[in-house]
């Protein structure tokens, strides 16, 4: 049962069982992401704007540190994104500051973090603000065949994975389904604690959903009745026919089916995909209730993930890939369609 179960289920894999079995992140210096914001900070604004490059580092611990040096409280503090903390990673922190004088970020003493870049901006960075991810990963193994690698990665990334939320969303050893269970059994935690556990509740959910349309072939076809997200956004319709040029819109990834992220209200899935969504929820009678019993906002999310800008580099006892990502897509997902971990 969910929640009680400390081994998360092996969802359905799109594109076969993994070629290879491998290292990642040996060291740090082996997972980078640099995050691609989207958008030009305005260059005055009451927010110091601070590109921050961070080395073996949680996010929310580098937010806390840039708040305490700028003498704020630690929510004037703003990121986009999680970013993984075993890994070398870029991205973008605002830190509200009014006047603007007073703190000298080059002083800034942090280990493992370094700003590279500062500017001011009209707006609190929040997240979900940022447009993608870049990745460049290194993959430590023994042997390979270089042949069904290459196959692998150019099925992968002509026509994308799963968008499957990663094991981290739920917490070593799934403890954030631990505690969503306690939580919808009333108990009290912190404000912090709590979120967690209802997103993991929600992704599991989801996964769960998906696990399932890709066992039935349909995770990247559309299904009459189901809402369709638009790339790249938020932003989902109900279309009223499946013709033609709406296969066309989803072969040129302009459009993806959907899956939901459970809630109050009712998700806008009718016929097959709602039966298979009920299904889960069934399945689910506890994480379904308790989601409903907070007042979680029901939403939808692309059940596809595009890979794009993939490149990779062979050597005899690694492989270097790199790829970019939208908002809130995991690498992990692309990770598992090809290869397994030395601990699995």
């Amino acid at each position: 049962m969910p929640g009680t179960d400390t081994t998360l289920p092996d969802w359905a894999r799109a594109h076969g069982s993994p070629v290879f079995r491998g290292v990642v992140k040996q060291s740090p210096n082996d997972f980078k992401v640099d995050e691609v914001l989207g958008f030009a900070p305005t260059g005055d604004g009451e927010h110091d704007f601070l590109l921050v490059e961070k080395t073996d580092a949680n996010t929310a611990w580098v937010a806390r540190g840039l708040a305490a040096h700028g003498s704020v409280n630690a929510r004037d503090a703003g990121f986009a994104g999680l970013k993984d903390r075993r890994a070398v990673t870029t991205q973008w922190f605002s830190v509200r500051r009014p006047s603007g004088a007073g703190t000298d970020w080059r002083a800034l003493d942090l280990p493992g973090v370094r700003i590279l870049e500062q500017t001011r901006h009209n707006r609190k960075l929040k997240r979900g603000a940022h447009a993608a991810n870049r990745f460049r990963i290194v993959i430590r193994f023994a042997d390979i065949n270089k042949e069904g690698v290459i196959e692998r990665l150019e099925s992968i990334c002509a026509v994308g994975v799963p968008n499957y939320f990663g094991p981290q969303r739920f917490g070593r050893n799934a403890s954030n389904l631990v505690v969503a269970n306690a939580v919808f059994k009333g108990k009290r935690v912190n404000r912090d604690q709590r979120s967690m556990a209802i997103s993991a509740a929600r992704s599991y959910i989801f996964n769960e959903v998906l696990s399932a349309r890709v066992s039935a072939g349909t995770w990247n076809q559309v299904l009459v009745g189901e809402p369709l997200n638009l790339d790249s956004t938020g932003s989902y319709f109900v279309p009223n026919e499946v013709d033609r040029q709406l296969k066309s819109r989803l072969r040129s990834f302009d459009i993806h089916p959907t899956g939901p992220l459970w809630g109050k209200d009712d998700s806008r899935c009718s016929g097959a995909a709602a039966e298979i969504e009920q299904a889960v929820a069934d399945a689910n009678p506890d994480f379904v209730t308790g989601l409903r019993k907070v007042g979680a906002r029901t939403d939808r999310r692309a059940l596809r993930m595009p890979v794009h800008d993939c490149s990779w580099h062979i050597s005899a006892e690694s492989l270097e890939l790199a790829f970019r990502l939208g908002k809130g897509s995991f690498a992990t997902a692309v990770l598992r369609e090809l290869m397994t971990t030395a601990d699995e």
